[in-house]
């Protein structure tokens, strides 16, 4: 197993045994059971924790300790459920599977998966604004304010609505690389950028760090998604863990669909190149990012 896949399984670990212990404090307080084991479905027990392994190792580029940036990674994650929880529902992508297991609306019901994901999205900033998560509140105001900005219309919802638009109104105009390389900055790459960014924020960059890790992010976002696409058209629901070819069956526009697979990893291969290279400034110190954007190239889940 490479040195990346250890680092990636053990972000997971930390990060899913952090989720697990706010959650449980949360019910303590009083969630109704129905909903907090909806949200426990949703949350534990899976995905690669992509996410916040980019918050830890942004933040560790700076001498920040995995335990400081927990509230950052934990909030970021949270997030991303909330998203995959409402992307599932049948007026959505209407997806049944998700990480190997039924989807929340599946497994309960499409009016608890809509509340596991609202509940998650207003957890997500109780966690990152929290007077215990970082004892500066000029950085939890940053952090709060740059992952409400890549969660809200001009970040990963704004996406959300492209997606949907493209595939559910009549008479949309035709699809260019450059409309559909905006949809997937604003649906996948606006996270995966905000938790370099809030990595950053954590660890007090200065502003040409920050920026060099928001471009780090970009670049590796678009490689996200390519490599993303490249699953659905080629991979299977048992290595993925959710339904594949549901983009070609959708009539949805992906580089894939206007390019082909050729001229898309062509495009993944240039988009993994200029991640790295914005990575240059911190030398061998950002290893496991360089390594996040190899990933890229080769992924099968």
């Amino acid at each position: 197993m490479s040195q990346f896949l250890v680092q990636l399984g053990n972000a997971a670990t930390v990060v899913e045994a952090y989720l697990a212990a706010a959650l449980g404090k949360q019910e303590g307080a009083g969630t109704p059971p129905r909903l907090a084991d909806a949200i426990r479905h949703a949350v534990l027990g899976g995905g690669k924790r992509f996410r916040p392994f980019l918050v830890f190792h942004s933040a560790a580029l700076f001498g920040v300790s995995e335990q400081a940036a927990l509230p950052a990674a934990g909030a970021i994650e949270c997030i991303h459920c909330y998203s995959l929880v409402h992307d599932d529902l049948p007026a959505m992508d209407n997806d049944e599977l998700r990480r190997g297991r039924p989807t929340v609306w599946k497994a309960y019901d499409d009016w608890t998966a809509i509340l596991v994901g609202d509940a998650l999205q207003a957890f997500a900033f109780e966690l990152v604004a929290a007077p215990d998560s970082n004892s500066d509140a000029g950085i939890r105001a940053d952090l709060v304010h740059v992952l409400a900005v890549a969660s809200g219309a001009l970040g990963m919802v704004g996406g959300q609505q492209l997606d949907l638009e493209a595939g559910k109104l009549a008479d949309q105009p035709e699809p260019s690389v450059q409309s559909i390389m905006r949809l997937q900055a604003m649906k996948t790459g606006a996270l995966i950028t905000a938790a370099c960014e809030m990595g950053a924020i954590v660890g007090r960059a200065r502003p040409e760090e920050r920026a060099a890790l928001k471009t780090y992010g970009e670049h590796l976002g678009a490689a996200f998604q390519i490599s993303d696409d490249l699953l659905d058209a080629e991979g299977s629901s048992a290595d993925t863990g959710k339904a594949t070819g549901k983009d070609a069956a959708a009539g949805k526009a992906t580089l894939i669909g206007m390019l082909g697979i050729k001229e898309a990893r062509s495009h993944l291969d240039r988009s993994i190149e200029a991640a790295i290279a914005a990575l240059n400034v911190f030398g061998n110190k950002a290893e496991p990012l360089i390594g996040a954007a190899r990933l890229m190239g080769r992924r099968d889940s």
